[in-house]
């Protein structure tokens, strides 16, 4: 997995794309939202516009992630969902828990 960090004022772009799956991109996408969180951004969103594949462990991460965020206080959204993970988001039901959003303005007024 590969990724890129933008900050847009007060909120975190993580960008990511590749295979978030065990061993090649799970723990560092907990490591990315980490490193948010201590930088201080309460307002993360994951992109995963470029993301090929994703396992049950990249899903377990992101709800981790959410967890994690929520407990400091903060927000994390999703945006440019593939529609195979909106498909596997769908099916496990996880679709009520994440905001999904398809551009940067959506995204920017979201956090108003």
């Amino acid at each position: 997995m590969k990724s890129e960090i933008v900050d847009r004022g007060d909120v975190r772009f993580i960008k990511l794309s590749g295979k978030i799956t065990i061993g090649s991109g799970d723990v560092e996408l907990r490591h990315l939202v980490h490193s948010a969180l201590d930088d201080g951004k309460k307002k993360i969103v994951l992109d995963l516009g470029k993301v090929s594949t994703i396992d049950s462990s990249g899903i377990g991460e992101m709800v981790a992630a959410y967890t994690s965020v929520a407990k400091r206080d903060g927000q994390l959204k999703l945006m440019h969902l593939p529609s195979k993970i909106n498909d596997i988001l769908q099916v496990t039901q996880l679709i009520t828990v994440f905001d999904v959003l398809d551009s940067d303005e959506e995204v920017m007024s979201s956090f108003s």
